[in-house]
């Protein structure tokens, strides 16, 4: 089955033909639209539930740490491992800490890592333009379709009629048996990011009431805060920011995203380097992912960091300057 599906891939010329995605038939779509359906839906669901119970009865110190420890792992491993690492191969690193990024990642509960990774590399080959699974800028100009726009780049495009073509986009991890087993796996890790947190408030607390607040808050209101955020790095941080830059997209490099998503919301840097392991190219940028990376080949668990250096930053810097003049004065 494997080796059929990287075949079908074949070389870099043949992915290259390969539809950019596979139009779902209705029966596929109604389980999609269901899925998706339901893990949006928990969230928001098990969020107010968290909070409800708060008000009432307070929440426990556990609860809070908890909530933080998932945050945190989850988000870098999304951050670090399924965007730097495989979905554009800024650094190489051992066997089980690949393992460790697909375990991490895939309780962020958005989607295998062959999803994951097409749906993104996708988005980088045609962003902001006629492909993208995610522009908030295809929908027109008027302020409903502004909305509606906004509405897809954040959410919206979960409930697509059709999906990537991983095999175009993806037959590096296709054709490695590991990893391709280990994604293959992913509800069992989506559903263990569920189930720690209900276990931790259960031996810290000795009773049921913990356990029900530690999978509140380690569960529905950690994903419902990571999802959020993830999706705003592909809505907000297309709409408002800085654009030192000159891309050929509207990414932008917005703070607070940044702040949210440890380093994420710096997306006109990204695009500007894609294959760059640190997003930050200012000592004030947070990109707390980047500082992650660091420490970690400081320590030999990650190696050849692929960073643009400090010629070819600036550079591409007063190319971003030379256009915003000339569109200036053009206007």
């Amino acid at each position: 089955m494997l080796e059929t599906r990287v075949k079908a891939a074949g070389g870099s010329g043949a992915v290259a033909d390969l539809p950019i995605a596979v139009s779902l038939s209705p029966s596929a779509r109604r389980v999609i639209r269901v899925i998706a359906a339901a893990v949006v839906g928990g969230q928001v669901i098990g969020t107010v539930a968290a909070l409800w119970l708060a008000v009432a009865y307070g929440i426990s110190m556990v609860s809070l740490i908890i909530f933080f420890i998932m945050y945190v792992w989850t988000t870098l491993s999304v951050t670090v491992g399924f965007h730097r690492h495989f979905s554009h191969r800024s650094f190489r690193t051992s066997r089980w800490m690949r393992g460790m990024f697909v375990i991490g990642g895939s309780m962020a509960f958005q989607g295998p890592l062959v999803y994951w990774v097409s749906t993104h590399r996708r988005h980088h080959q045609f962003s902001d333009a006629p492909g993208d699974p995610h522009s908030p800028h295809l929908h027109g100009g008027s302020w409903r379709e502004w909305w509606r726009g906004f509405w897809h780049s954040h959410t919206g495009w979960l409930f697509a009629p059709d999906i990537t073509n991983a095999p175009r986009f993806v037959p590096d991890i296709l054709s490695d048996p590991y990893i391709f087993r280990m994604q293959q796996r992913y509800m069992l890790w989506a559903l263990l990011g569920l189930v720690l947190p209900a276990v931790v408030g259960l031996l810290a607390s000795g009773t049921l009431y913990g356990a029900l607040e530690g999978f509140l808050w380690g569960g529905p209101v950690r994903l419902f805060v990571v999802s959020n955020v993830s999706w705003a790095v592909g809505s907000v941080s297309h709409l408002w920011g800085r654009r030192p830059f000159e891309t050929h997209d509207h990414s932008a490099n917005n703070f607070w995203v940044s702040v949210l998503a440890f380093g994420e919301g710096l997306q006109n840097n990204h695009h500007a380097f894609p294959a760059a392991a640190r997003h930050a190219f200012e000592w004030w940028e947070p990109d707390f992912s980047g500082w992650v990376i660091g420490h970690l080949e400081r320590l030999g668990l990650i190696w050849d960091l692929k960073q643009p250096g400090p010629s070819a930053i600036e550079n591409k810097r007063r190319v971003g300057l030379a256009s915003f003049a000339k569109r200036s004065v053009g206007q």
